[in-house]
């Protein structure tokens, strides 16, 4: 097989790169497990909270609002911040991060019932914050890529990836195929692709996010709460579909794999939920983890490898892959197709930044 551009990694930012390329290039993307999104794309808390992550993420994130409304995959859901006595300085710095405004711990605790007004010290509410339908998302970027002629294979991991002459040369193990410049949209596995291409790695390192589902505290109906998240990000809570997802928030370094959330890690995260909470968590209904790759200074790496120009990564989007998605994908694009970009966003994204 041939293509213009191949893009290797099927997760959110695979598959919008190939949308927006695929009508202007020929494009194959593979993805090495038997289905699309399958990692840390699946395992999103799926939130668009345009103001969480660095500068350059909130950049991105304000950019695709416009997109992701478009697309019908946001809805109303708001954002919280609580802390307990003693936690007036994380809390600060989450309500100027976050934009939100001060309320009370009983305004608190009206918004989100399961919560205690007395042992909440501060709290803050921001109604902008939306649930992303992730599935809708990921499913809409494939259905865009495929209806501009992109090949979409899954099962297809890479075993070899070279330089020969004017194109790369990838084995897969759905054979061999030659593509004029490479995406390395690879998540958690970006750096071993770069290595195989005989690249230095940028340094980009996953960190385990685990996630546990319990059932609705107390028989109540969480559809309409907001997000919460205690001070510091040490902890988090979110409805989902009757239930809620609570997260110690985690950011454990790990190798690439499989991921599966620490029982331990998950003990302490609810326990801290449970110190602000009316109601004990009797049971988990289900627990898992993702992956949450950064690069070294938690910004991602958008742009032209600094030794090889065909060589593209897009790779290190953190936790914040689905809310930035449409105007990552641009950019990518653009970078792709030999169009301008920001100059300003183009240095804060670039590979280059980092001397390997």
């Amino acid at each position: 097989m041939e293509c213009d551009i191949l893009i290797i990694g099927g997760g959110v930012a695979g598959l919008s790169a190939a949308a927006e390329i695929a009508p202007s290039a020929s494009v194959i993307l593979v993805e090495a497990e038997d289905s699309l999104a399958y990692h840390a794309s699946a395992r999103s808390a799926a939130l668009y909270e345009p103001y969480y992550g660095p500068p350059a993420i909130t950049e991105l994130s304000l950019a695709s609002r416009a997109s992701l409304e478009n697309a019908g995959v946001l809805s109303a859901r708001g954002m919280m911040v609580v802390a307990s006595a003693g936690e007036q300085a994380a809390f600060a710095a989450d309500m100027a991060a976050m934009h939100l405004r001060d309320i009370t711990p009983d305004e608190a605790a009206a918004l989100f019932p399961a919560l205690d007004p007395g042992r909440i010290a501060l709290a803050g509410h921001g109604d902008h914050a939306w649930d992303i339908d992730t599935d809708q998302l990921v499913q809409s970027f494939a259905r865009k890529a495929r209806s501009h002629g992109a090949t979409i294979i899954t099962r297809a991991g890479l075993t070899g990836l070279r330089r020969q002459g004017s194109a790369w040369q990838a084995i897969t193990r759905e054979g061999p195929i030659a593509a004029r410049m490479v995406i390395n949209a690879a998540g958690a596995w970006a750096d071993a692709i770069g290595r195989m291409a005989g690249l230095a790695p940028i340094g980009l390192v996953p960190h385990r996010r685990s996630m546990a589902r319990i059932a609705a505290p107390g028989g109540l109906d969480p559809a309409a709460w907001p997000m919460v998240i205690g001070a510091g990000e040490k902890w988090y809570a979110k409805p989902d579909a009757g239930a809620l997802i609570v997260s110690p928030a985690d950011a454990d370094a790990v190798e690439p794999h499989d991921a599966w959330a620490d029982d331990m890690v998950l003990a302490e995260g609810l326990a801290r939920y449970e110190a602000l909470s009316r109601f004990q968590v009797e049971r988990l209904l289900a627990s898992w983890a993702g992956l949450r790759t950064f690069s070294p200074d938690g910004t991602p790496i958008y742009g032209r490898d600094a030794a090889e120009p065909s060589f593209l990564w897009f790779a290190g989007q953190g936790g914040y892959g689905f809310q930035s998605a449409p105007a990552a994908a641009r950019f990518i694009a653009d970078i792709a197709l030999g169009r301008g970009v920001d100059r300003a966003l183009g240095a804060l994204l670039s590979p280059a930044r980092f001397a390997r």
